[in-house]
């Protein structure tokens, strides 16, 4: 997959599609990071690198049961946690979860005939409107390339400052695209080694 996703046939591929695009570009912000920088928090915020990409992916499950009226975790201290990587978590770990949660959604969507199917607004938290009764699927997959464009972009701002690593050079080594005047592939970074003067 490419800095741009390629064209597309119909309005359900467009859609997921662009979720899937998303969904990878987050992904490159977490190329090459140990687990202790995954969990880094360089900025005033408390977001991380791993902690946005396993709250995005638990994001993408709660709609999946939403759609599918099947219960969910309403816990408000497991919705924080889920902006964080625990003890005993890895960024391998959420990005193996993520690449599941993707193709569950896939396998949903395939099954569903009408993006218009109708999917009830869930109730008793404040960033969902109490005067709407049900959404579409179609409503729901264009939230979640929202959502997840949103928190693409904190973690590239994240990675940024863990490392000094930008989207586009992250891009290019994991594509493994050519050095140009354009771009510089992404390598690690050297770590200064010697002995104190």
């Amino acid at each position: 997959m490419a800095g741009s996703p390629h064209p597309v046939p119909d309005e359900r591929s467009g859609l997921l599609t662009f979720l899937a695009h998303q969904r990878y570009v987050l992904r490159v912000a977490a190329h090459g990071l140990t687990d202790d920088q995954a969990r880094a928090t360089p900025t005033r915020s408390a977001l991380s690198v791993g902690g946005l990409i396993k709250h995005v992916g638990l994001t993408e499950r709660n709609w999946q049961n939403i759609i599918l009226r099947r219960p969910g975790d309403d816990n408000p201290e497991s919705y924080m946690d889920g902006f964080r990587l625990l003890p005993g978590e890895t960024l391998e770990g959420v990005l193996t979860a993520y690449a599941e949660v993707a193709a569950d959604t896939e396998t949903i969507i395939a099954g569903i005939d009408d993006l218009g199917q109708p999917v009830p607004v869930p109730k008793g938290q404040p960033w969902y409107p109490s005067d709407v009764d049900e959404w579409s699927v179609r409503w729901v997959l264009l939230h979640l390339i929202e959502e997840t464009a949103r928190h693409a972009g904190h973690a590239d701002i994240i990675r940024e400052h863990v490392d000094g690593g930008l989207a586009i050079p992250l891009l290019a080594a994991v594509e493994g695209w050519p050095k140009t005047p354009w771009v510089t592939p992404w390598t690690r970074p050297e770590v200064a080694t010697g002995t104190p003067r």
